[in-house]
């Protein structure tokens, strides 16, 4: 059986923009009721700096910059600049929360390296 749900997940990922699994998506809304905001979006950035020279930033924005790319998640709104796009193509956003670990992780087929930070890829 757990063949057959991965065999979903993969058919479902966009290999052309961003991916935001349904346990992220629901993570996102639950804070932003906590909040009290329908007015805010989740923003994906990638940016220059970190050990291998870029690192991602995942942050709640109400502004609309032009050139972004915005992708509906089950009600959630996800945003990319039209910089950092190309970097998060097929890219799957996912939020864990084990005895280890709490937060939201990025699974990016074009990251060729990161480092033992976490947050950043070449």
């Amino acid at each position: 059986m757990t063949d057959q749900v991965h065999a979903t997940t993969e058919t479902q990922i966009r290999p052309d923009g961003i991916n935001v699994s349904d346990t992220a998506a629901g993570k996102v809304r639950s804070l932003l009721e906590q909040e009290g905001r329908d007015d805010l979006q989740l923003r994906i950035a990638v940016q220059p700096g970190g050990c291998s020279g870029l690192r991602y930033q995942l942050f709640f924005d109400e502004r609309t910059l032009d050139g972004d790319v915005v992708t509906d998640f089950d009600g959630v709104s996800v945003v990319v600049d039209r910089m950092s796009s190309p970097y998060l193509n097929g890219a799957v956003i996912d939020f864990v929360d084990t005895i280890e670990k709490q937060g939201f992780t990025i699974d990016n087929p074009n990251a060729s390296g990161s480092c033992a930070c976490g947050d950043s890829f070449h």
